[in-house]
């Protein structure tokens, strides 16, 4: 709940968060229809974890940064986007899609996915090395989930300020299959087990090379379009680069004074998470769940966990 004193921090950050992803842009509509649940629904893990915004955030850096780690899938962003001169635009086109297929209604969800599955098939080359990519590699497309997945979710339980059960870990996990086998991905990770299983699996392929360097330094640089963006941007990397996972913390040389910054970072982002919630009540979370008739208060608890048989 604001206060006389919370209340000008949480309008300087709600200002910020507008800054740098306006609302309205993406022309989703999370209104309509009314009873719709989408793919998720109130019951889901998804919409706790997908609504909370500092989680996501330093979440979505954190995969960017594992993501440049393969080098197929960085040779896709290489060759096929603009990242240098609007990494901005890049973000906020890819909060779009997960924010669109985790709270906007069923068909909105699917005219998302059909889209950047119909944008996949133009995405193809080879890797400095030559061997050759597609965006709609199945393996490529775990990759990008998989990575994305284990982001938002360390991403929550770092920073909402929310305990999650281990169950609703798993559950989670088990949940990310809806979109990602809608987008053609096979090799999907359904818990925490799966997951470091999958890490395992595909850590021999990851490179930290040359053109990763450059795109994390091109991260690095960022430029908001907000008030103090040099603070935030620090504030938020350091966020995200703090959820690494060991192994990744090794391979991109991370050093102990580095890791200390991160873990700063860190500790300061969770100093300023609940001004975040008492800033941005009326996202898509909170308008998913007006949609299909319950409190937005429950993006904050999470329901009873599903029986077991036997």
């Amino acid at each position: 709940m604001s206060s006389p004193l919370t209340a000008p921090l949480a309008v300087a950050l709600r200002r910020w968060v507008l800054g740098v992803f306006p609302r309205g842009q993406s022309g989703i509509d999370y209104d309509a229809p009314a009873g719709d649940p989408g793919l998720f629904g109130p019951d889901s893990g998804t919409w706790r974890v997908h609504a909370d915004f500092p989680g996501m955030l330093a979440g979505g850096l954190c995969a960017l940064m594992l993501q440049a780690l393969h080098p197929q899938v960085l040779a896709g962003v290489w060759d096929h986007s603009d990242f240098r001169d609007d990494l901005v635009g890049r973000l906020r086109r890819t909060t779009g899609f997960v924010a669109g297929t985790s709270f906007a209604g069923t068909a909105e969800a699917e005219r998302l996915i059909t889209r950047v599955r119909t944008i996949h098939t133009h995405v193809r080359g080879t890797t400095a090395d030559g061997t050759p990519y597609a965006a709609n590699d199945p393996a490529l497309l775990s990759w990008v989930h998989a990575s994305e997945a284990y982001a938002f979710l360390q991403g929550f339980r770092t920073y909402a300020g929310v305990e999650m059960p281990v169950w609703a870990q798993d559950r989670y996990y088990a949940e990310g299959h809806r979109v990602a086998a809608a987008l053609g991905a096979i090799e999907i990770p359904a818990s925490r087990a799966a997951m470091a299983a999958y890490f395992d699996a595909v850590r021999p392929a990851l490179r930290y090379d040359d053109r990763a360097r450059e795109v994390l330094q091109v991260l690095s640089r960022i430029r908001l379009p907000v008030p103090g963006a040099t603070l935030s941007r620090g504030l938020f990397l350091g966020a995200g680069a703090a959820l690494l996972p060991p192994w990744a913390e090794r391979m991109l040389g991370i050093t102990t004074l580095q890791r200390a910054r991160h873990r700063a970072c860190a500790r300061a982002l969770r100093g300023l998470a609940p001004l975040f919630h008492i800033a941005l009540p009326d996202g898509a979370g909170a308008r998913a769940c007006r949609r299909v008739g319950v409190s937005p208060s429950i993006l904050r608890t999470w329901p009873p966990p599903e029986p077991t048989s036997g």
